[in-house]
């Protein structure tokens, strides 16, 4: 089991501090909590002699101040220990966070939304409670025992033999019931997971659901999972059901056993009544701590089978980092971040990149599949335009992922200003990017949030600005809010035209060096195509700008276009040039300008 902990080492290193002193606050409360029943004991003893009011009294005082430090020292306890452990599940949850903005989409595909926010929320309670009750009570168990044993041998080594002799069973029965708490509870936490994701993904297709009048079906589907998740749910009940009991009994005999042992020892004089009245009150205080063992098990089978889960992704390192990184270029950017401290933003890295790019013999193909792309190579200088045009599935936008390094192609094959990719640090890279994808991706907040995204300290004129380069700044200021209009969730409050055109603004305003609009345009007009094109032809000028598009309209005007056809470039050249060549571009255009000349008609 304590290797399934390891994971956990290091946070608790973090705060053995805060874990130490909460552990002398738990020492000197069950220290207190053992002199009850020795106060108690002398008290009943003293007073057998010669009672009176003075003598209740004073031992009444001696109760209560004893009383007062274990109620002190339990506060401390709970505070200290419980506070540490919401510390390091909030430094967990962190970490994790931050663990999962660093996987590559490729993760993504392999992890179910649903499963991982069930390992971010629920495992990570689980996490806590090892960390936190159960440390506490199965310490305050050990460290009460280890102080009250010495005094019940004292008091009679006979009757503490037979006092104690069924707890041995209340441990057999832990480790048997322990290591089923364990099984079930993973096979609980695996269905959560599936309930999770399959509601995320219900909720996140709410329209098509309602489209194809599935809600019933779902429905089902979701009742038929939930029924399985309760059915695992009330096996563990029936388990736990059975332990606790089982312990109350076990408990129970040993009562009994000192009751009658004891009181035999009381009639043959071989112990006082007061000595029998103290014993009794030890093996009362007793009962719940080893009560709680049963608990205490829960909680730790729980915990450690979530700690598994939780570590299963926080060891799954990412596929694309910046193991291959220049370490010159990461001292720089390093230099550069920290004298832009006060801003604690990452536009502060001035990095010099022009944005030449270069493709040389490139070929990729998904863990999972075949071959996508086929002896690339391109060769685009800094400052100019490409347009790349090809059917759908011809692997446009696996290109300018690997570009943007969202997968990563081999070595060598794709070059900025001459220098392998790989060798860039992904922070730097990717902001020298402005990427649009095909899917349009807008956060539940402002508009004017999203046009900001990443870049923190853009006012509300360069909002504005980058919204009426990409056409949608007298759209947002109709609506009741303005910029300050919530989107929804994924920007479902907005056309799916207006989503792109935020994107857009997003990245415009991002000023980077390399611009890229994965079919950016697909949701609007030729009209309003038109308009955007115009704005951004400004915004275009010194920019290395890539368009990918299924409309000869958009390409037409690009430097260079390249025809890619099943992973090959079929033909590259300027709009005249590929019309000349009669192939894939020019019936592109001449289909294209039917369609508009009958849409005219």
């Amino acid at each position: 089991m304590f290797s399934r902990l390891q994971p956990l080492y290091p946070y608790l290193r973090r705060y053995w501090r805060s874990f130490a002193l909460g552990s002398l606050a738990l020492v000197i409360y069950n220290v207190s909590k053992a002199m009850i029943p020795l106060l108690i004991g002398g008290a009943i003893t003293d007073m057998q002699h010669n009672l009176s009011a003075a003598k209740v009294e004073h031992h009444s005082l001696r109760l209560l101040a004893v009383a007062i430090v274990a109620a002190v020292c339990l506060y401390l306890t709970r505070q200290i220990i419980i506070g540490a452990s919401r510390e390091i599940e909030f430094d967990l949850r962190n970490d994790l966070f931050a663990h999962l903005e660093s996987q590559s989409p490729e993760f993504f595909q392999r992890h179910r939304t649903g499963d991982i926010m069930a390992r971010s929320t629920n495992d990570l309670n689980a996490v806590r409670q090892l960390l936190g009750p159960a440390i506490m009570y199965s310490a305050n168990t050990i460290v009460f025992t280890a102080a009250a044993l010495p005094f019940m041998l004292r008091i009679s080594p006979r009757l503490t033999m037979f006092a104690f002799l069924p707890l041995p069973f209340a441990s057999v029965l832990v480790q048997y019931f322990g290591a089923r708490i364990h099984t079930r509870f993973e096979r609980i936490q695996a269905m959560f997971s599936d309930i999770s994701a399959q509601a995320e993904e219900n909720f996140s297709g709410a329209r098509l659901i309602r489209a194809f009048a599935q809600e019933d079906a779902q429905i089902a589907a979701f009742e038929t999972s939930n029924q399985e998740y309760i059915r695992r749910s009330l096996l563990l009940a029936r388990l736990m059901a059975m332990l606790w009991p089982t312990l109350e009994f076990v408990l129970g005999v040993s009562l009994m056993i000192t009751l009658l042992v004891g009181g035999r020892e009381v009639v043959q004089h071989r112990i006082t009544v007061g000595q029998f009245t103290t014993y009794n009150v030890f093996m009362v205080q007793l009962t719940w701590p080893m009560i709680a063992i049963g608990w205490v098990v829960n909680l730790v089978q729980r915990g450690t089978a979530s700690v598994v889960r939780i570590n299963d992704l926080m060891t799954e390192k990412p596929a694309i980092d910046d193991a291959l990184a220049d370490p010159s270029l990461m001292v720089k950017m390093q230099a550069d971040t920290d004298q832009g401290k006060e801003h604690s933003d990452i536009d502060q890295i001035d990095f010099p990149i022009s944005g030449h790019i270069a493709f040389k013999h490139l070929n990729f193909s998904y863990p999972t599949g075949p071959e996508v792309l086929h002896d690339i190579s391109l060769d685009i200088a800094a400052g100019t335009s490409l347009a790349i045009v090809g059917p759908t599935g011809s692997g446009k936008s696996t290109l300018i992922s690997l570009l943007a390094r969202l997968y990563d192609a081999p070595s060598g094959t794709i070059l900025l200003d001459e220098r392998p990719l790989n060798r860039y640090p992904l922070q730097a890279l990717r902001r020298a990017i402005g990427f649009v994808p095909q899917e349009t991706f807008l956060f539940s907040t402002t508009v004017a949030n999203n046009i900001a995204f990443g870049v923190a300290l853009a006012d509300d004129q360069e909002i504005e600005a980058a919204a009426r380069t990409a056409h949608i700044a007298d759209e947002i200021l109709e609506f009741p809010n303005g910029f300050e209009t919530i989107v929804g969730e994924r920007g479902m409050t907005l056309s799916g035209g207006q989503k792109q055109r935020t994107a857009i603004a997003r990245a415009i305003l991002k000023d980077p060096t390399m611009l890229i609009l994965d079919d950016a345009l697909a949701s609007v007009d030729t009209h309003t195509e038109e308009q955007i094109l115009s704005g951004l032809r400004a915004a275009m000028a010194g920019r290395t700008t890539i368009l990918i598009s299924h409309r000869v309209s958009t390409a037409r005007n690009a430097d260079r276009i390249a025809v890619l056809i099943d992973g090959n470039i079929a033909e590259i050249g300027t709009h005249d040039e590929l019309l000349i060549l009669g192939g894939y571009y020019t019936d592109l255009f001449e289909k294209q300008s039917l369609e508009e000349e009958i849409l005219t008609a």
